[in-house]
């Protein structure tokens, strides 16, 4: 009797003590989340406005439509085009198939320059390149219209990538050309291999030259991590993909200079190469349109009718999405900002995490 008597205390401050672990636990605060708050939404056939000093702009293509509009909703420029157009916030172009003599503008509507060679423009930021008929060769522009340097080959070029001071190119026969953008000089050359069918099908390079990163082949595709060490590469990453087709594919190096972000038929992949850790994400529609924010990483995907925007973090998880539909969209980031396009509006989405 008396030593069940003495275990009642005993059990008492044991639940006590689990009590109080519990409320302390509990009284954390939960992780936050990102919030996210439409901010305005505008037509882009709306009255233009004339740009202000200091002001930033985007631009935007939806549909035979392109144009460029403000961070605070107004339209600075609005054009119709009836066939092909190529924009960046930069400069725009209007064009036929295979034209010559192609006038391109700056973001305010004037008249930049004249593109003298026949082919396909393609305008990167402040970069001006023409794919030539053929689609075996290209020309690097300057400012001005001008070939900077040409160079010209047999092998079908099939997937582009164009940074500050390279270009990388892949061909139809699995190999890879980088370009210094001053001198046109091939400064590295090599096939990554490993696959029946060898194709290079998306690739890009790091800000600095140092990695290049591409989806290559068919049957026993795969993705893989080159490092620059001199001028010669050496694949320090490769994994086999799980693929039944031979699809474009978006590769993409993030600003934060540790990550790559490569897509495959109906997946995302995420390969951070500072901790050699490789991330698949399935979704149900195809990449295509990366854009980072500060914080955030947004990805584009059309699943017939249906477009989706996917929200990754830096953490290399997928924060959320969402869906509408559109016969045509765009997706634009800004400091803590998402803009979305669809068919002839814009809505701009202010990012916050509470």
């Amino acid at each position: 009797m008396n030593d069940t008597k003495s275990r009642v205390p005993l059990f008492i401050t044991i639940a006590l003590i689990f009590s109080i672990a519990y409320l302390i636990f509990a009284a954390k605060k939960l992780p936050k989340e990102y919030q996210f708050q439409p901010i305005w939404k505008i037509n882009i056939t709306k009255q233009i406005t004339e740009l202000k000093e200091g002001q930033k702009q985007h631009y935007f293509r939806l549909g035979n439509n392109l144009g460029y509009f403000t961070e605070d909703g107004n339209i600075t420029l609005y054009k119709n085009f009836p066939h092909l157009a190529s924009i960046s916030n930069e400069y725009f172009t209007i064009y036929n198939n295979y034209a010559k003599n192609t006038t391109f503008y700056e973001n305010n509507g004037s008249a930049k320059g004249v593109i003298n060679f026949e082919g396909l423009p393609y305008i990167v930021e402040n970069r001006i390149y023409v794919m030539l008929p053929g689609g075996t060769s290209f020309i690097k522009c300057n400012t001005d219209g001008n070939a900077d340097w040409h160079y010209e080959g047999i092998l079908p070029i099939t997937a582009f990538s164009s940074q500050d001071k390279y270009t990388a190119v892949g061909f139809a026969d699995g190999s890879i050309s980088i370009f210094n953008n001053d001198t046109g000089t091939a400064e590295i050359e090599f096939s990554p291999g490993g696959s029946d069918f060898p194709v290079i099908l998306g690739i890009d390079i790091s800000d600095s030259g140092d990695y290049i990163a591409a989806v290559c082949g068919h049957n026993k595709q795969r993705f893989v991590l080159a490092h620059r060490e001199e001028n010669q590469p050496k694949i320090i990453y490769h994994t086999f993909l799980d693929t039944k087709g031979a699809n474009q594919s978006l590769v993409h190096f993030c600003n934060d200079n540790s990550r790559v972000i490569y897509t495959f038929e109906k997946n995302i992949g995420i390969y951070d190469y500072k901790q050699n850790q490789n991330n698949i994400i399935p979704i149900n529609s195809k990449i295509i349109s990366i854009r980072e924010s500060d914080t955030l990483i947004f990805l584009l995907g059309k699943n017939g009718s249906e477009y989706s925007v996917y929200i990754l973090e830096k953490t290399n998880t997928l924060e959320g999405s969402f869906s509408f539909k559109a016969e045509t969209a765009f997706i634009q980031t800004g400091k803590n900002s998402l803009y979305v396009g669809k068919d002839d509006s814009i809505s701009k989405i202010s990012l916050e995490r509470k």
